[in-house]
């Protein structure tokens, strides 16, 4: 008998080395490399049709003759995400932290799928039959009929096997992290096993035009496990992201080949699942009596729809010689960047004072267009000089103290009166703002935007 080798694999990036490492040399990431026996994988048989192999080129106009009709999931929001549907054929990729609601998003989407007639096979390989049942039933799918399949089984050729005796024109997979290849002698949910079970579920995807949703895992840095092993394999990755502690969570698009990546849904945890929030331009403002220092509106981005979100910021003199930045919710570094615009071209003085910056209702912000949000907070805070009510701005701060211009103005005006606002201080730019009765003021730096704010 041939002696078997070993080889060493980095669960992180795939990195492969003749003996074991500390620290891979790839991706720079402790203790990640796993012992594995190099076995050269026999293709299977079982699920592939006749004669897919032999395939012959055609021309663009006789395949465009043949029109592609989405999916719809019925859930508003995820159907904007995938661009208007799930495409048949397709395979998409959900990533999110634990608890975050991917299983429930998918098994609500194959309720309702259901519902309408179209055949699904949801397959777990963390729950039992019954335990999937349970969550189904919570989630109101007593009326899903016979066309909602449920099974439990981590043995991908025997998935596949079964998928195509059912036929199902949905075939969704939870997760991809507990699937097992026979044909590799490796653990489940080794880089190994998660490549050659994603290649067979899109082989098998692509030659059925049965569409594939699959739920991957996410590693403690919030990246989707293996992300450079699965990204460039699949259609679509989806992330889910949100904070435990709250109700509402976002669906973003980080790659889709179908549709737009641009856009975003929003929903609220609840207590029968996950429920759609349709319009959430004001869904994270907090109802205040009174003016209170520190307090800003700003009008952001959630990918092609605004959404108003109030900035926190307190200022307060520290007790020891290193002051303390603290930012939740928004980049840290873009927090320091602001603080020293403000001293440097505004001459306050923060050398002395802890300075902590929280968004409100447990989003994250990344878009430029807070920053000078962000930086009112904080002189207001250090002036202890409330900002008044119904006031909005938007808009980058450069590192010269400029207000530079941001993506769709005119939206987010539009959405802040409907709200209520009555001012709003913008980037000067030769844009058409729309006609309303607000007060719109444009600023060319910082210390114009602060102006108008604080002014009475």
């Amino acid at each position: 008998m041939a002696k078997t080798k070993y080889r060493f694999v980095c669960q992180s990036c795939g990195y492969v080395a003749a003996k074991w490492l500390g620290r891979c040399p790839e991706c720079g990431a402790w203790d990640t490399l796993v012992e594995e026996a190099e076995v050269s994988a026999k293709p299977s048989k079982s699920y592939l049709p006749v004669g897919s192999e032999k395939v012959k080129p055609r021309t663009i106009a006789s395949v465009a003759q043949v029109k592609v009709e989405r999916l719809a999931t019925g859930i508003r929001e995820f159907d904007r995400v995938l661009g208007g549907g799930v495409v048949p054929g397709s395979l998409v990729l959900l990533g999110g932290t634990p608890g975050i609601g991917k299983s429930t998003i998918l098994l609500d989407a194959g309720l309702r799928f259901g519902q309408r007639g179209v055949k699904v096979l949801y397959v777990s390989g963390e729950e039992s039959e019954e335990q999937t049942a349970m969550r189904a039933v919570r989630l109101g799918g007593a009326s899903a009929g016979s066309n909602l399949l449920i099974m439990t089984a981590t043995d991908l050729d025997a998935i596949l096997t079964q998928a195509n005796a059912v036929q199902p024109q949905l075939l969704i997979i939870d997760s991809i992290q507990t699937m097992y290849n026979p044909e590799l002698q490796t653990a489940a949910g080794s880089v190994g096993q998660v490549r050659e079970c994603t290649a067979k579920l899109l082989q098998f995807a692509k030659t059925t035009g049965i569409a594939v949703l699959v739920i991957g895992h996410v590693t403690k840095d919030g990246n989707i496990a293996g992300p450079r092993l699965l990204e460039h394999m699949v259609d679509v990755v989806l992330q889910f992201e949100g904070d435990r502690s709250y109700a509402f969570r976002v669906l973003r698009a980080l790659k889709n080949r179908f549709g737009s990546t641009e856009e975003s849904g929003i929903f609220s945890m609840e207590a029968g699942g996950l429920a759609e929030v349709a319009n959430p331009a004001g869904l994270f403002l907090e109802d205040r009596d009174g003016e209170a220092a520190g307090s800003m509106i700003g009008a952001c981005m959630e990918g092609n729809r605004p959404i108003m979100v109030e900035f926190q910021a307190l200022v307060a003199k520290t007790p020891y010689g290193m002051p303390r930045r603290t930012a939740v919710g928004f980049d840290y570094n873009r927090v320091n960047m602001l603080l020293a615009i403000l001293e440097r071209r505004l001459g306050l003085d923060f050398g002395m004072y802890d300075a902590y910056v929280n968004v409100v209702g447990g989003m994250r912000i990344t878009e430029p267009a807070a920053d000078l949000a962000v930086a009112a907070a904080l002189v207001s805070s250090y002036r202890n000089r409330p900002i008044p009510k119904g006031v909005i701005c938007f808009g980058e701060v450069g590192l010269t103290g400029e207000v530079r211009r941001v993506s769709a103005p005119e939206r987010r005006i539009l959405d802040g009166v409907n709200l209520g606002f009555h001012k709003f201080i913008i980037p000067d730019s030769s844009l058409k703002i729309p006609d309303t009765r607000a007060q719109i003021i444009k600023v060319k730096t910082l210390e114009q935007a602060l102006q108008a704010l604080f002014e009475r």
